[in-house]
């Protein structure tokens, strides 16, 4: 079995979030992230280089959560993947997430485990069958 993974990104929120709707009506979530860059050097030290700023976007709930949790200088870590696509001035790239977190080795937060609020389904529109369910021919 092997192990689902997708790409990652780690960083910080360098400009303000901005929250808009698509021209579908969906939620998007939308910031400039900085990469921090190292070089190795030959003693073995690390001389710190100028960050690399990527456009980091956001939809739907994600986007939604991100906007009220995140600002300016925040530590992330998230999961998703890389969209290419073309401008006026030439080709662009951003990052797409997924997943998106605080930076749990940079950043000093405390986590509410308490249950979610959601609301119980109504059961008056539920119907239980214990019949089993019947076979799909593929």
């Amino acid at each position: 079995m092997t192990i689902p993974t997708q790409l990652s990104l780690h960083g910080f929120i360098a400009t303000a979030p901005e929250l808009n709707l698509t021209d579908t009506g969906v939620a998007r979530f939308h910031a400039r992230a900085g990469i921090e860059q190292f070089r190795k050097e030959t003693d073995g030290s690390f001389t710190k280089l100028d960050p690399v700023f990527v456009d980091l976007v956001m939809f739907n709930k994600t986007a939604e959560r991100a906007y009220s949790r995140f600002k300016v200088g925040d530590q992330f870590v998230a999961s998703g993947y890389v969209h290419g696509y073309e401008t006026g001035s030439g080709e662009r790239e951003q990052f797409v997430a997924r997943r998106v977190g605080h930076d749990c080795a940079r950043t000093r937060y405390a986590v509410d485990r308490s249950p979610s609020h959601q609301p119980d389904p109504p059961t008056d529109q539920m119907s239980v069958v214990n019949a089993p369910a019947n076979a799909v021919g593929l």
